[in-house]
C-alpha cells in the first residue's frame, strides 16, 4: 500500500525577486507542512513548474497540465504533476513590485498603465507512483471547485488526496461489486467486468469518482498510451532508432513545445526497455534554467521545450528526437556519423 499523493502545493509567482522581467516562484501553501520520513520534500520544484521561466505575459492562456518527474539522491522518482492557470494582476500590484526595483523614488515605474498581466499560478500534486490521467483529474478537480466556488470546501478534498491509501499492485481492487464470478457475467459484458477487476475508484468528496487501474506486478511499468502514442508520432524506424541508442548508452534528447509530450516520449522509451532498467540521468522535462546539465558526458534521457534548440545545437553524440504537430525529426548520431530521418 502507498499514499496517492505525498505532497500538494500551491506555487505562484513572486513579485518581490523579478530580475529584469523575468521573475521566480514561490511556493504559497503545502501540505503536510512536515515532511514524510519515507518521503522527503523533492527541493527546488518550482523551476520544474515553469520550465521556460515565470514571465507575466499580456493575455490570459489557457490552462495547461504535464507531469515531470525529479529523482532524489537514492534515485527514487517523483512524479510531480502540475496544473498551472492564470490569474490577472491589478496595477497597484505591479507599481509596487516596479517601485522596488528602481533606485530612485521620483522615477516613474517602467508598467504600461492601460495593460493587464496575467501571472502564473500551479497546483502540483507530488507522488511516488505514475498515474498520469488521475493526477490530471484530482488537479482539475481541485481547481475547478476553487474557481466555481462549490459548496464543498477545499480542506476536505485536498485532505482526502493527501490520506488516501492505494494498493501499489495486485489486479483486482474493486470490493463493492457484487459479481464475484465470471460465469455469472453475461458475455456481452465479459470485457467491461474484467476491465473493473483492474481498477480501483476512489472519491476525494466533491461528487467524483476516480479510477485507479493498478497493475497486476509492480515490476511492470505503468505506460498507458504513452508507447502507442510514440509509434505513432516517430515511426517504427525511428523508435527502433531510439531503443538501439539507449541500450548502446547515448545521449537522448527529446525536443517539443508540449512538456506533457515531453513525458510522454520519455516514459514510452523507457517502457519498450523492460525488463531491462535505465540506470543513467532521466528528466522528461529539464528546465531553462539548468541546460548546463546537458554537458555531462554520461548517457542521458532528457527533454526539453524546442524554444531552446538554438541552445542545444553544439552538443555532440546525440540523438535528437523533435517532435511537433507537423514535422518529426530524428537525428542520429553514432561513431560521428549522423543519420537524419524526416518524416511530414
Amino acid at each position: 500500500m502507498a499514499r496517492l499523493a505525498d505532497y500538494f502545493l500551491v506555487v505562484t509567482y513572486d513579485l518581490d525577486k523579478r530580475v529584469e522581467g523575468e521573475g521566480q516562484g514561490r511556493i504559497l501553501q503545502r501540505f503536510p507542512e512536515k515532511d514524510w520520513e519515507d518521503s522527503p520534500f523533492p527541493q527546488g520544484i518550482e523551476l520544474f513548474c515553469q520550465p521556460s521561466g515565470w514571465q507575466l505575459v499580456p493575455e490570459r492562456q489557457p490552462a495547461s497540465f504535464f507531469v515531470a518527474v525529479l529523482t532524489d539522491i537514492n534515485s527514487d522518482r517523483n512524479y510531480c504533476a502540475c496544473f498551472t492557470f492564470w490569474e490577472g494582476l491589478d496595477r497597484l500590484q505591479l507599481q509596487k513590485a516596479e517601485a522596488s526595483e528602481v533606485d530612485e523614488v521620483d522615477e516613474e515605474p517602467a508598467v504600461v498603465q492601460s495593460a493587464q498581466v496575467f501571472a502564473p499560478k500551479s497546483l502540483v500534486l507530488v507522488s511516488r507512483l505514475d498515474y498520469t490521467e488521475v493526477f490530471r483529474n484530482c488537479l482539475g478537480l481541485i481547481y475547478t471547485v476553487h474557481v466555481d466556488s462549490l459548496s464543498v470546501p477545499l480542506e476536505t478534498v485536498v485532505g482526502n488526496l493527501l490520506t488516501c491509501i492505494i494498493p501499489i499492485a495486485g489486479g483486482s481492487q474493486i470490493n463493492e461489486s457484487p459479481v464475484c464470478s465470471l460465469e455469472k457475467v453475461p458475455q456481452v459484458l465479459a470485457c467491461d467486468w474484467l476491465l473493473a477487476c483492474l481498477q480501483r475508484t476512489i472519491t476525494l468528496g466533491a461528487g467524483d469518482r476516480q479510477v485507479i487501474q493498478t497493475p497486476i506486478d509492480d515490476s511492470l511499468p505503468v505506460s498507458g498510451t504513452s508507447v502507442a502514442q510514440l509509434f505513432r508520432q516517430l515511426g517504427i524506424i525511428n523508435v527502433l532508432c531510439l531503443f538501439c541508442a539507449a541500450l548502446t548508452e547515448h545521449k537522448i534528447l527529446f525536443l517539443s513545445s508540449s512538456y506533457q509530450r515531453l513525458t510522454d516520449a520519455c516514459r514510452g522509451l523507457l517502457s519498450i526497455m523492460f525488463p531491462l532498467k535505465y540506470s543513467f540521468t532521466y528528466v522528461p522535462i529539464l528546465p531553462g534554467k539548468l541546460l548546463e546539465v546537458l554537458s555531462t558526458p554520461t548517457p542521458f534521457i532528457i527533454g526539453v521545450n524546442s524554444f531552446f534548440r538554438s541552445e542545444t545545437q553544439e552538443l555532440v553524440s546525440c540523438c535528437y528526437c523533435n517532435t511537433t504537430d507537423v514535422t518529426i525529426l530524428l537525428c542520429v548520431c553514432v561513431k560521428q556519423r549522423a543519420v537524419i530521418v524526416q518524416r511530414f
